[in-house]
């Protein structure tokens, strides 16, 4: 990234399905900040896969108790669309990283907290304003967004932030 962008040059990265691919997201990650902006305007977006999400999703959807066991110990998902394995991460480890990458958390919250695991007789159409309204209410409160399928970070230079928000 540094060799086709000049440092400084985004007020907005996303870094959204991302890491979960690559064989050093700490490298991945370093490098993102380094093209973002340093001052206030400038943020990242993380989202990346949750580990506890691969839990509750073996369990609850597939009901398949012996993966979601499994799930517990390793941090390799299955990636159903590719057919191939995924990164998986934890709150706790995306923040280490955003620190050893000189950025901090400004925001985080859950992506996918309920309409994952729902199952099959709830129509994702004709449910959909109300999945998405439980969806708004449950990601930014900790104890929802720690069973997420995703967990989303905005984060900013060290030296940009002032205060954690926790969304809406």
């Amino acid at each position: 990234m540094a060799n086709l962008f000049p440092a400084g040059s985004f007020e907005v990265v996303l870094c959204h399905n991302i890491l979960e691919y690559v064989d050093d997201p700490n490298s991945v990650l370093s490098a993102a900040a380094k093209v973002l902006q340093s001052d206030s305007t400038g943020i990242l977006s993380i989202l990346v896969r949750n580990w506890a999400g691969e839990v509750f999703k073996a369990g609850i959807k597939a009901g398949d108790l012996g993966a979601a066991e499994r799930n517990l110990t390793t941090m390799w998902g299955h990636e159903s669309l590719f057919c191939g394995r995924v990164r998986l991460f934890t709150l706790d480890s995306l923040q280490v990283m955003t620190k050893s990458a000189s950025l901090a958390v400004a925001a985080e919250r859950g992506v996918r907290v309920i309409s994952d695991y729902l199952p099959q007789q709830i129509s994702r159409r004709e449910e959909y304003e109300r999945i998405f309204e439980l969806e708004r209410k449950l990601s930014s409160r900790p104890e929802f967004a720690a069973v997420a399928r995703y967990i989303q970070v905005i984060a900013r230079h060290s030296c940009a932030s002032s205060s954690k928000e926790t969304g809406p």
